[in-house]
């Protein structure tokens, strides 16, 4: 297997577009969602993007196809809300290891059948942990600043049996991705220190935040430089950002990370901000001359694109990309 540290010295590499953009273009059903495996579930389950690993992977196996055939090098799994915290909302707890090991194992295949017909173009698999659905440090409650409705413990819980699953179904690195709190990535990056050390792996381990507003700032108040400090004892493959602001937006907390520490820059931004029907307006076109930005000023060394990209936007970056050589 190629070593991803090693490529990184000598190129761009292209992350994977938006998940659920594509899974929103086949309009499934409550179905489809269930599948035969949860047709007598007790409640709803349409929406549950991560469990269409286990009841429609033949959508999630195609949707990584299009998005390593427009150029990307790193697909993500689907795997983003892939703990219990999250599937609690929808009584699944218990199918937390199948999701995250499916989504892995899914991407992995296609993973293998793209390098094997590109042996120069290997194709890699971040196993995605999003932020969960609670915040260790901030309180659900206006009246209750003091009020925590999760613990550390707990999400060292959950990050663990999400990164173990992601690990047995062939992850190649994890990624810790739109981290609005960081005290929830301490806690997985805590988990997946535990994890590795137990199963004898050395995972690469991306780190991404989220700049919520033009504040600079993480939800939980942290602005771009103190977010570095907190996440870097890692000693992660790179520390970046995505989701939230569009790429103009990103470009100056971009260029703090790049100034602020001494690993490799990620950024997978939106297309855009959402209009007022929640889509997405930026064209692939547009979004690549934003992130040409990115490229002449050598602010990263991995890109791609999250809310509203598409493989066409993919597509646009992989190919601008190509033309540039990283700054390490």
């Amino acid at each position: 297997m190629a070593n991803i540290r090693d490529i990184l010295k000598e190129r761009i590499l292209v992350l994977d577009g938006a998940m659920g953009t594509m899974i929103q273009r086949h309009q499934l059903s409550e179905e489809d969602f269930r599948g035969e495996r949860f047709k007598d579930h007790t409640c709803s389950l349409k929406g549950n993007n991560d469990l269409l690993s286990i009841t429609r992977p033949d959508i999630i196996k195609s949707i990584h196809a299009e998005y390593y055939a427009a150029g990307a090098d790193i697909a993500e799994t689907n795997s983003f809300g892939g703990t219990w915290v999250a599937q609690d909302d929808y009584e699944l707890a218990s199918a937390v290891y199948d999701i995250n090991y499916q989504s892995a194992k899914i991407a992995k295949e296609v993973a293998e059948e793209f390098t094997a017909k590109e042996p120069n173009k290997p194709r890699f698999v971040a196993g995605s942990m999003g932020p969960t659905t609670k915040l260790a440090s901030m309180s659900p409650d206006v009246n209750d600043p003091g009020f925590r409705n999760i613990s550390f413990d707990e999400l060292v819980d959950a990050f663990k049996e999400q990164a173990n699953g992601l690990i047995d179904g062939g992850a190649d690195l994890l990624l810790v991705e739109t981290i609005t709190d960081t005290l929830n990535a301490k806690a997985a990056l805590f988990a997946i220190d535990e994890i590795q050390q137990e199963k004898g792996t050395d995972l690469p381990i991306m780190i991404s935040g989220t700049i919520t507003d033009a504040s600079g700032r993480t939800l939980s108040g942290q602005n771009t430089e103190a977010f570095v400090i907190s996440v870097e004892h890692s000693n992660p493959l790179s520390i970046g950002l995505n989701c939230a602001l569009g790429a103009e937006a990103l470009r100056p907390y971009l260029k703090t990370i790049r100034e602020k520490s001494t690993y490799l820059v990620s950024a997978h931004p939106n297309a855009g901000l959402p209009n007022e029907m929640g889509a997405y307006d930026e064209t692939p076109e547009f979004m690549a001359e934003q992130i040409k930005t990115f490229l002449d000023e050598g602010l990263v060394n991995i890109i791609g694109g999250c809310c509203g990209t598409t493989p066409q936007h993919i597509k646009a970056i992989a190919d601008l990309a190509s033309n540039y050589s990283p700054k390490n």
